[in-house]
């Protein structure tokens, strides 16, 4: 499905503070992709920049070990700016990151849970590339074709996420050594399918859904339809991160 930027940006301005409260597993992945930056990369950089930095989760846990000089941040609208007020040397990049000018001569690239939402992955690896230094690193983390299944399957609502097979093969033509790349399944439990769109509402992850208008006929249905996600821990959200580690061949 095509993505509408505007409607994301919208969402996630509305979601800023009840995400920072509600995206738990988002925050577990950014910890988890840090772990993964340190075990790969060098700690000191000049210029580093992040692709969609949302609420900081990724970016205050790469100041606590990584050093740099520039800092650009990156999101799709201004507002995130409240969350950063203690970090120096930041150059914004307000914006649609595949409609604006890179950065060029990075030393590395990083984004958490962002690059799900682009309309051309590929095209813009290739802009990631051409904007590192050569041997500079690319790190993020996305999501693969398992993510919010259940909403999927009940909704036909979602974004096409990519598999990790393909994600690799893209970053090898787009001239990119793979160095790490994994992916995990997490499933979070919920007592009732109505937190479950609470959920997905405050971390704005219904920016999807542009068409789909609830009715009490359509909510009672999805409540009834999601039992068969139900188990002794709840009901089932299934979230589906794929880590990877790259660097740009010289």
């Amino acid at each position: 499905m095509s993505v509408d930027k505007a409607l994301v940006a919208q969402r996630f301005a509305k979601a800023g503070q009840s995400y920072v409260e509600h995206a738990v597993v988002q925050k577990q992945i950014s910890a988890q992709l840090f772990e993964y930056l340190k075990a790969y990369c060098p700690n000191t950089f000049d210029s580093v920049l992040e692709i969609g930095c949302g609420s900081g989760n990724l970016t205050h846990l790469f100041r606590t070990h990584f050093q740099f000089d520039q800092l650009f941040l990156n999101d799709l609208y201004e507002d995130v700016d409240q969350h950063f007020s203690t970090i120096q040397n930041i150059a914004w990049l307000i914006g649609d990151i595949e409609q604006l000018e890179l950065p060029s001569e990075l030393d590395a690239i990083i984004s958490s849970s962002a690059l799900q939402w682009m309309t051309d992955l590929p095209a813009l690896l290739q802009r990631i590339h051409d904007a590192l230094k050569p041997k500079g690193y690319l790190g993020f983390s996305t999501f693969g074709e398992n993510n919010l299944i259940e909403i999927k399957k009940l909704t036909g609502q979602g974004l096409n996420y990519i598999s990790l097979e393909f994600l690799k093969r893209q970053l090898e033509q787009q001239n990119f050594e793979v160095l790490f790349i994994e992916q995990e399944v997490k499933q979070i439990y919920f007592d009732h399918p109505k937190s479950v769109l609470q959920h997905l509402k405050a971390t704005g992850v219904t920016a999807t859904a542009k068409s789909h208008r609830w009715t009490k006929q359509s909510l009672q249905q999805f409540y009834s339809d999601y039992q068969q996600f139900h188990d002794e821990q709840g009901f089932r959200l299934t979230y589906h991160p794929i880590y990877v580690i790259a660097r740009r061949k010289a």
